[in-house]
């Protein structure tokens, strides 16, 4: 089989890594994938958002399967495209992906069907949302509609942050037209858990649970990042919690999206806050989470082509679905400043007989070195047989690791492991 693979991250990567092991392909094409994948596929210097182009490009070379891994190219209509020339794909619809593509939408569906989430309010306009926002406790959570690369969501600690964030968000338009629409909701409390499902509109097989770090430095500290780490399983998410989870949340979302004719096929992320009152949901996405994937794949003991393409065919009932025991930790190494401001190309020294797999991020080759690329720049995971153990085994790969201006947390883990031994 000649597999396409869409997108260019650390995700990618994970996702490369874990198709090759099929004895059935013959060829992956990441596009436009970096210059770390460029040792587990072939990169085509075709963008992720370039639909027209990914189409020609697959009809071209035979394409028997897609997936189309990253946010943007899923709402903008590349699984409809490739499908309507004849190559199955593995992820959602435009009509589907706006589960994530718009936060309005995702909001309204929530409410309507009685899915547990944060009590919120929707504004299109900036002066109502500040005579909203005068009034309001604190702290409270401002949301960019649209798509923001991770980064539109702010948590106001007074109201000056969140007259800030208005300010930013709808009128300075830093996420242009993201921005026309945000919606405010309460902040809520507790345990953070991500949980990637794989769906095939009929069927819902979550994977393994995990936990992100999203602020940029050590001790939960600096501003949100696409994330520094991951870690799987999530503690905090008992097996009680998950059967609720199954009954409140997963399946009734796969039933909206039903009821709404925009049946869901691929991976629904469910992002989770535990709290007090029971489960919530604080967002979807549409796709396979980063860095969660990083952490998931590496324990999937299944062969994941053959449940990608159940779920395409709508037979994911009929998947062999299962996860080790173990654990995973996956440490993020990024360049110093992300996200705000940061150097690249720097050359990256990478030793062999490392204790983890290195998946790569913002990598590019020149004259047959790696060089980084990006705010973030590899994402360093190992597995283990309890946390302790992967945890330990994930710095001892980054500690080795070399390039200038290198920077990652020291925590990743750190939360999780003092949840599992209250």
């Amino acid at each position: 089989m000649k597999i396409m693979v869409i997108g260019g991250g650390g995700r990618e990567h994970a996702l490369i890594r874990k198709i090759k092991e099929n004895p059935d392909v013959q060829k992956i094409y990441a596009l436009p994938g970096n210059g770390g994948i460029a040792a587990d596929a072939e990169c085509v210097p075709i963008g992720a958002k370039d639909i027209e182009a990914i189409t020609a490009f697959a009809r071209s070379h035979g394409v028997d399967f897609a997936v189309v891994a990253p946010d943007d190219p899923l709402v903008l209509g590349a699984v409809d495209a490739l499908e309507a020339m004849g190559i199955p794909c593995f992820g959602p619809s435009a009509r589907a992906a706006e589960i994530e593509g718009s936060k309005v939408f995702s909001k309204m569906l929530m409410e309507k069907y009685g899915i547990p989430t944060a009590s919120s309010r929707i504004f299109s306009d900036a002066k109502e949302a500040r005579e909203y926002l005068r009034t309001s406790e604190y702290p409270i959570v401002i949301k960019a509609d649209g798509l923001a690369l991770g980064k539109g969501v702010f948590i106001a600690e007074s109201r000056q942050d969140a007259m800030e964030a208005i300010a930013a968000i709808m009128e300075e338009k830093v996420f242009g037209d993201s921005g026309n629409r945000v919606v405010v909701e309460e902040c809520l409390t507790g345990p953070e858990v991500s949980v990637l499902a794989f769906t095939d509109g009929e069927t819902m097989i979550p994977m393994v649970s995990s936990m992100d770090h999203k602020r940029a430095q050590t001790g939960d500290l600096g501003p949100n990042t696409g994330g520094m780490g991951a870690i799987a399983p999530n503690p905090f998410y008992t097996q009680e919690i998950a059967d609720r989870c199954m009954e409140e949340i997963f399946l009734p979302t796969m039933k909206a999206m039903n009821s709404e004719d925009r049946p869901f096929r691929g991976c629904l992320y469910f992002g989770l806050m535990l709290t007090d009152n029971g489960p919530k949901v604080i967002e979807y996405n549409c796709r396979f989470g980063d860095p969660e994937t990083q952490v998931v794949l590496p324990l999937l003991e299944s062969d994941l082509l053959d449940i990608l393409v159940h779920v395409s065919r709508e037979t994911l009932a009929q998947a062999d679905v299962r996860f080790s025991a173990g654990s995973s930790c996956c440490v993020i190494m990024a360049s110093a400043g992300y996200p705000i401001k940061h150097e690249t190309g720097f050359e990256i020294n990478i030793p062999s007989g490392l204790p983890a797999q290195v998946y790569a991020a913002g990598v590019r080759t020149e004259n047959g070195k790696l060089l980084t690329a990006g705010g973030r720049v590899l994402g360093v995971t190992a597995v283990g047989q309890d946390l302790a153990q992967a945890v330990s085994r994930a710095y001892e790969a980054v500690e080795q690791i070399r390039f200038e201006n290198a920077y990652y947390r020291t925590d990743i883990g750190k939360k999780a492991l003092a949840g599992g031994e209250q």
